[in-house]
């Protein structure tokens, strides 16, 4: 039983060498066969077999040194202490990513202000005064967390919590403005070549991450931590509003103005009614804690 154990395991891990040459050779082998037209010789059902040897070696060597590898990653990448602290760091953590989503909320700002105005879009324009907002939303946060230790000063944070929501829901109502504008204007952008997919991509990963951080961030205890990711959130989902424009103009497909007004203002809607909630939320949630410590 030893023996048969052994020939096995020789056979499944016979070395890092072997396993370099026979995934090329079964490769080329796979290339001939399907190429040439010898799909049903002895030679292709040999190269099949031989191919899916191959490909459990690779997967059972992959398996067998995965975690090893994983941790000298690890070990490599705490080595550099700016990478560790991130890592380790929560308060760093989102300073670093105000510092990041600060830089693109301006750029973002920016590039559509420059689109208002190339355009002479009213709607390109307000939506660069919006993402301004956001910005300096976000510079009042990292200018307190800059000064103050998170988690530490609760009243302070609770105060600051409550003005993110506040300024949430007045910017809301301008949001409420821009749709109204977007539907009644049917204006749209086209983006060149595939960065629209790039952007597609952009959008959904920044709505996946806000979603996830807002529910991950509640246990650190600190409402500025909180109000970073509900503002990070409320950028996300504009972002998407903002996409789907662009992509009702780019994939019309003949539908006419009447389906692209019909899905902006549906998604606009429920854009301004969550962030409207979030930010009702955030001012009675800080309100009520702040009586409870006989500030009003």
């Amino acid at each position: 039983m030893e023996h048969f154990k052994k020939i096995f395991q020789k056979l499944l891990f016979p070395g890092l060498a072997l396993i370099i040459i026979s995934v090329p050779i079964s490769a080329a082998l796979l290339v001939y066969i399907f190429v040439f037209g010898h799909e049903n010789s002895p030679a292709a059902y040999l190269s099949y077999v031989f191919s899916a040897y191959s490909l459990m070696i690779l997967c059972a060597w992959i398996a067998k040194n995965a975690r090893k590898a994983k941790k000298n990653i690890q070990s490599a990448i705490h080595k550099n202490k700016f990478v560790h602290r991130y890592l380790t760091d929560i308060p760093f953590k989102m300073q670093v990513s105000l510092y990041f989503s600060l830089g693109i909320n301006l750029l973002y700002a920016v590039m559509k202000l420059f689109y208002g105005v190339y355009y002479r879009s009213v709607w390109f324009g307000t939506l660069a005064v919006y993402y301004v907002m956001l910005a300096v939303l976000r510079f009042l946060l990292l200018h307190h967390s800059s000064k103050n230790a998170l988690g530490k000063n609760r009243i302070l944070e609770l105060k600051r919590y409550r003005l993110c929501g506040v300024i949430l829901m007045l910017m809301n109502i301008a949001l409420s403005g821009v749709v109204i504008l977007a539907v009644r204007k049917n204006e749209g952008f086209e983006y060149a070549g595939y960065l629209i997919y790039v952007m597609a991509m952009y959008a959904f990963y920044n709505v996946c991450t806000a979603v996830q951080d807002v529910a991950k961030y509640r246990k650190y205890n600190s409402p500025v931590m909180s109000a970073a990711k509900g503002v990070k959130l409320a950028a996300a989902l504009v972002s998407m509003l903002s996409l789907e424009t662009a992509m009702l103009t780019q994939f019309d497909e003949g539908k006419g103005p009447e389906f692209r007004q019909s899905m902006t203002g549906i998604t606009g809607r429920c854009v301004c009614l969550i962030i409207l909630v979030m930010a009702v939320s955030m001012i009675i949630h800080s309100s009520k804690q702040l009586q409870k410590n006989g500030i009003l």
